[in-house]
């Protein structure tokens, strides 16, 4: 027969923390996260990006879901060199067929889920989560070389050698559960798992309304379109 201790311990939930931008795929790695059954831990970062309004969807969903958000403000002045922070440099308009096509884009933000994928770490460390769910996904990257599923492995491996919890060998481990998946395939998980996608925001530019031209909502236009299912937001 167990000790009252031991049924306590068996009784605590599991934490999870959840990078949540506000986005479609953020919001889906939260809910999905919530589906499994984890005490959320929602981290958002505000880093200068153009679309800081993402920030307010993010706060938004985080609520709905019941997670706890860590909200973080950082300044790097050398990620002034990415068009996704500096105003002064224009924001890529290729056609769809071509996103990703041409190299590292513009909006490549220098080291971005490389320090949100550390910062996630750290916090999960402190809090004993055992988990950091990141919503990457490699099919519709837009040719980021940190959307890839060989940085999130190798990032697997810095989680378990540099945290207090990997040195207690306990679990610490970075899940991507898009990292497979086209957008289409995204939005209809949402769809099933109950995601308020009317307060997603995609949209590169922090306007009242999405502009369509960007690279972020011409992804978010093809996987609507392809899962036939239409776009709350809009």
């Amino acid at each position: 027969m167990r000790n009252r201790g031991e049924r306590v311990l068996s009784r605590e939930k599991k934490k999870a923390v959840v990078l949540l931008s506000g986005g479609i795929d953020s919001a889906t790695c939260l809910y999905w996260a919530k589906n499994k059954g984890y005490v959320l831990e929602a981290l958002t970062v505000h880093y200068g990006q153009r679309h800081d309004r993402e920030l307010r969807s993010a706060r938004r969903i985080a609520k709905a879901a019941g997670a706890r958000l860590h909200a973080l403000k950082i300044t790097l002045p050398w990620l002034n060199s990415s068009s996704l922070i500096n105003k002064g440099k224009r924001l890529p308009n290729v056609a769809l067929s071509k996103i990703g096509t041409g190299g590292v884009p513009s909006t490549y933000v220098p080291g971005r889920n490389t320090i949100f994928t550390a910062l996630g770490v750290s916090l999960a460390d402190a809090v004993g989560a055992e988990c950091v769910v990141i919503g990457a996904n490699a099919l519709d990257y837009s040719g980021y070389p940190d959307c890839r599923p060989e940085f999130y492995r190798a990032f697997n491996v810095v989680a378990r050698l540099g945290t207090k919890r990997g040195d207690q060998n306990k679990p610490l481990r970075i899940e991507t559960p898009l990292v497979r998946k086209d957008k289409a395939a995204i939005v209809r998980m949402a769809g099933r798992l109950h995601v308020p996608l009317r307060w997603t925001w995609s949209c590169y530019l922090g306007g009242r309304k999405p502009c369509g031209a960007c690279d972020s909502c011409k992804l978010r236009e093809k996987g609507f379109e392809e899962a036939r299912i239409k776009d709350p937001a809009l």
